[in-house]
Parts: C-alpha cells; sequence; structure tokens
C-alpha cells in the first residue's frame, strides 16, 4: 500500500487578495496522485518573543504541531524590500524556537512565489534558502517558481490563469513528492 506524502503549505503574506496565496490555492488543484495538501494561515502568530518561546501561543503550537505531522512544507513567498516578508521570518522563528524544538527540522521543503516586479521573488527565495541552512531543512533547488508580473497572470479573483505558470507548480509538487521520498528511502 502507497502511503500519501502530506505536504503543509503556508504563505507569507497576509493579504486577503495575496499573488502568492493564490499559488498555494492553484497548488491544491495541482496536487499529485500519492499526495496531499493542506494550506494554513499565518494570520495570528504573534511576534517572537523569547521571554515565551517555553510557552507559546496556541497559534504557534497548533502551527508547529501541523509542520511536524507533514511529511514535506511548500512555502509560497512574496519579496519586500528585496527579502522574505517579516511575517514569514517571524512565523519560522517561532516554529524553530526554543533551541532544540525545531518543527522544520530535517523537513524537505520546497519554495514558490509570485510578484509583480520583473524578476519575481528571486531575492526573497535565496533569503530564504539561507534561513533553512541553520533549520536543517532539505530545500528542493529545481525547479524554480518565480513568477514575475504575477498581475497578469492572476486573476481578479485569485485564479491562476497562465498556463505555463501553472506546469511549474505542478512540476514543483511532483518534485517535492519524490524528494521526500528519497529523503525518507522509500
Amino acid at each position: 500500500m502507497e502511503k500519501t506524502v502530506s505536504i503543509l503549505g503556508f504563505a507569507g503574506s497576509l493579504r486577503k487578495g495575496s499573488h502568492n496565496k493564490a499559488l498555494l490555492g492553484a497548488a491544491l488543484e495541482l496536487v499529485p496522485k500519492g499526495a496531499r495538501l493542506e494550506i494554513f494561515d499565518l494570520e495570528g502568530i504573534p511576534p517572537y518573543n523569547q521571554d515565551l518561546e517555553n510557552q507559546p501561543p496556541e497559534k504557534v503550537k497548533e502551527f508547529k504541531a501541523k509542520i511536524r505531522a507533514a511529511d514535506a512544507i511548500l512555502i509560497a513567498t512574496p519579496e519586500y524590500n528585496y527579502s522574505i516578508p517579516g511575517i514569514l521570518k517571524n512565523a519560522i522563528d517561532c516554529a524553530s524556537r526554543p533551541h532544540g524544538d525545531n518543527a522544520f527540522e530535517h523537513k524537505p521543503v520546497a519554495i514558490m512565489g509570485a510578484s509583480p516586479s520583473m524578476i519575481g521573488t528571486a531575492r526573497a527565495q535565496y533569503h530564504l534558502r539561507q534561513c533553512f541552512v541553520y533549520l536543517t531543512c532539505f530545500a528542493l533547488n529545481q525547479p524554480e517558481v518565480m513568477v514575475s508580473s504575477a498581475q497578469e497572470k492572476i486573476d481578479k479573483n485569485g485564479k491562476v490563469t497562465d498556463q505555463q505558470t501553472r506546469e511549474r507548480i505542478r512540476e514543483l509538487l511532483e518534485r517535492l513528492v519524490a524528494w521526500t521520498d528519497t529523503l525518507k528511502g522509500a
């Protein structure tokens, strides 16, 4: 019997009409056979406070539990000021602390991102990969999903309409599932 690969996805944006939440919506439609995708909303995760890391708020406990329960992680990140959004970095900090209680440890992770800019989210994705080094998670390097001019590829209802973008998301998910199986020794 084939085991289903569980993927937890979240976007580094809180905006309702976020292009990156739209990418996750497309991923839900494109998730390959043998996998399932659950989306988690970062809304409500408070700012990281080391004084409280041993008694985290319920939203942080829930986030860490979902990460631990998942076989793999899918992150959709915008790019703010040439880097990752504060909400995403904060959520990662909350889920990886206190020292010795890193929910991301040894998780396969895939990144995608959308932006109205011409280069998509290249710099944000690079910075996110730098965070993964310390978190000891295993980033999938290819395919890269960096959606530029997102307003032309995602309609006003949040539907990814560009077929090339949809194909890249499908390919990313397939590779994430294969990468997860490889890391688990399947």
